[in-house]
């Protein structure tokens, strides 16, 4: 459970703050809903770029952001693109929720938000005092320290020293202070190391995106809510939801999955892995290059009990399609062999690599279960290439000029060719072993106790169910905040 215990000091330091720079907090309901948003702040939202450090950019956190870098509003349906079976060679609809149009270009800002907001709106983080860390594989760090320059608050990133250089040049402008971690994505546990010795400072916050559960309300309230959203907009009279895949990364949007098993109760919840690095597959380890997803280690926030599905990703199969997806000689393939759209085509850079890999969680899903063109899949592409450019630069120097028919070779290896390897569909007892492997971070090594991992598994209710209903009682503290600030009108 989120604790909202009022620190009254802090509280009044907060709003205070608050009130010096115009800062007004939205509502899980008003993310579900954004028509609900007052007109007042669309009117500044009107004259805001996406990506600008104005508090109104809050209002932001949300998967219907109209997709404009400046000005827009909001739609219906969110951003999502369906991806067609010419390109992922199976008969299952296969739809993605596209991050590129939060803040950011990621909607791991809506993440920290969930982790940030109840600690701010109580007052147990006080602004005036305390600085937030960050401790992230990549996107998170970015999103939490967003959210912090916006609510006037101070930050600490940190993340693996090998992520992309775009990540940490933007880093430099927004967080107070960046801290490189050794190693790759797979390295999570050299950042927990670093959070155990910023806690000696008494100024400072954590917010473990992988212990956190501020980050499963937000997925379940928000992401699983938008994902079926999308899913009765395209549905055909006989079209079944049948699955939704997510890699692990922090396991945050594997809530959105615990929302939608609720509203579609045959719906298949897989989570994927590097195949590099197979901790939940087979108790395994290794560096990987799917940036932004975390391993060697089960986070806290993973409903384990509600998976269905483990599936490994290979990594070369997602450098191989980013390169496909952002050169010209990969474009010009996928029109003129595949026959897709050139609009549409466009839009495969709104893929980033964690992205990717969720794509072909889904591709695997759909082949494992045979499913059929009545089927839908969804998932969510968490970053766009625009993260990865420097990436693209080292694969086109790596392998040399790329062509319509390399372009060829990779979509058939690396995309169509996928087959049901690497890849389990969970028992109650696989699922059980994936669960206590968390005794060996968490309790051991992260300071929580056996009798809690224990309710994880054991009191759903009390637990998974109790934080996802929390969502309620956050909007109400969210709305007394914004009243105390009194500059909404």
């Amino acid at each position: 459970m989120i604790d909202f215990t009022i620190n009254k000091e802090g509280y009044r330091h907060n709003i205070e703050k608050a009130r010096e720079n115009n800062i007004v907090i939205p509502t899980i309901k008003q993310m579900q809903h954004p028509e609900l948003i007052p007109d007042s702040i669309k009117e500044k939202l009107k004259a805001t770029g996406l990506w600008d450090v104005d508090p109104v950019n809050l209002f932001r956190i949300t998967w219907k952001n109209e997709p404009k870098e400046a000005g827009g509003l909001f739609r219906d349906v969110p951003n999502y693109i369906e991806l067609p079976s010419a390109l992922t060679g199976v008969k299952a609809r296969i739809f993605a929720m596209v991050g590129k149009w939060f803040p950011t270009g990621c909607h791991k800002v809506g993440a920290s938000f969930g982790c940030l907001a109840p600690r701010l709106v109580t007052g147990q983080f006080d602004a005036t005092y305390h600085k937030a860390v960050w401790p992230s594989t990549g996107n998170y760090c970015r999103g939490g320290a967003f959210n912090s320059k916006l609510l006037s608050c101070d930050s600490i990133a940190i993340l693996p020293a090998e992520m992309s250089r775009e990540r940490f040049e933007w880093l430099s402008k927004i967080a107070g202070e960046v801290i490189a971690t050794p190693g790759c994505e797979s390295n999570v546990k050299e950042i927990f190391d670093k959070t155990w010795e910023l806690r000696q400072r008494p100024e400072v916050m954590i917010f473990n995106q992988f212990e956190e559960m501020g980050n499963p309300l937000w997925h379940y309230n928000v992401t699983g809510y938008a994902m079926a959203d999308v899913f009765e907009s395209i549905k055909g009279e006989n079209d079944r939801f049948a699955g939704a895949c997510f890699t692990s990364g922090s396991a945050g949007t594997m809530s959105a999955g615990d929302y939608l098993k609720e509203q579609y109760p045959s719906l298949k919840l897989g989570v994927g892995e590097a195949l590099q690095c197979p901790t939940i597959l087979d108790n395994g380890f290794g560096g990987h290059r799917i940036e932004g997803i975390g391993d060697k280690h089960i986070p806290w926030i993973h409903n384990v009990k509600n998976t269905d599905m483990a599936i490994a990703i290979d990594d070369e199969d997602s450098q191989r399609l980013l390169r496909l997806f952002n050169t010209e000689a990969g474009k010009n393939y996928i029109v003129n062999t595949l026959g897709l759209d050139k609009d549409f085509v466009d839009t495969l850079s709104w893929l980033g690599i964690s992205g990717i890999a969720n794509i072909l969680c889904c591709i695997k899903m759909a082949k494992y279960y045979e499913l059929t063109e009545h089927d839908i899949l969804g998932t969510v592409l968490t970053d766009s290439a625009v993260m990865y450019q420097s990436r693209i630069a080292e694969l086109n120097e790596m392998y040399g000029d790329y062509s319509e028919q390399a372009a060829e070779l990779d979509h058939n290896l690396h995309m169509l060719g996928l087959k049901t390897d690497s890849l389990i569909e969970l028992r109650y007892t696989d699922r059980k072993r994936i669960h206590n492997l968390k005794y060996y971070t968490w309790v051991e090594q992260q300071g929580r106790t056996a009798e809690e991992l224990n309710a994880l598994w054991y009191d759903t209710e009390g637990t998974w169910d109790a934080v996802h209903k929390q969502a309620q009682q956050l909007d109400e503290l969210i709305d007394q905040f914004n009243a105390d600030v009194g500059i909404l009108k």
